[in-house]
């Protein structure tokens, strides 16, 4: 029997710590002995290539539906989309033969999610109980002393809070085939 692969979403405003938390995450799981996969989800195009190479050429000048550029050790696909694909999608597609994919982002979407809050930065988090998704979330890690969340919060001033988290991920990440 295969097993499958778990999803979680790491949410938050810009610059509250999600990328620090992803790599963070991730290094944990790998240190257990997980393969890990990550997703990113970006609000503007992805800038991975410049004007005047093969790859930015085949794309952009040959019109190509698909460009993938393998070289020593790594592989980049370029891709053209109608529309954005939901997380699950991407890992189903993208991310096989993984214990547990880490996605950034990706906020409306019904993932699991860990949210980053940063009181210092914003006046709120993403999390608003009347979100039609709110029931997704399942911790905050916040610098709040203030304010109250019906799932557990981890402060950051907390010493232990990664083993804690990596522990609450594994467990409440959903299962994806």
């Amino acid at each position: 029997m295969e097993k499958q692969t778990r999803l979680i979403s790491v949410v938050g405003k810009k610059h509250c710590g999600k990328t620090t938390l992803v790599v963070a995450l991730a290094a944990a799981f790998v240190r257990q002995g997980k393969r890990v996969g990550t997703l990113k989800h970006g609000t503007h195009p992805a800038n991975v290539d410049h004007e005047g190479t093969d790859t930015w050429r085949h794309f952009h000048e040959g019109l190509a539906e698909r460009v993938l550029i393998e070289s020593s050790g790594q592989r980049v696909l370029f891709q053209r989309l109608e529309e954005e694909s939901d997380p699950v999608a991407l890992a189903r597609q993208f991310m096989v033969g993984t214990d547990i994919v880490i996605a950034e982002g990706f906020t409306r979407s019904a993932v699991p999610k860990i949210e980053v809050f940063r009181s210092t930065e914003h006046e709120k988090p993403h999390f608003d109980p009347s979100r039609p998704n709110a029931a997704d979330w399942f911790v905050m890690i916040t610098d709040d002393d203030e304010s109250t969340y019906p799932f557990p919060t981890l402060k950051f001033s907390d010493t232990a809070w990664l083993v804690t988290l990596t522990r609450m991920a594994w467990h409440n990440a959903m299962s994806i085939e």
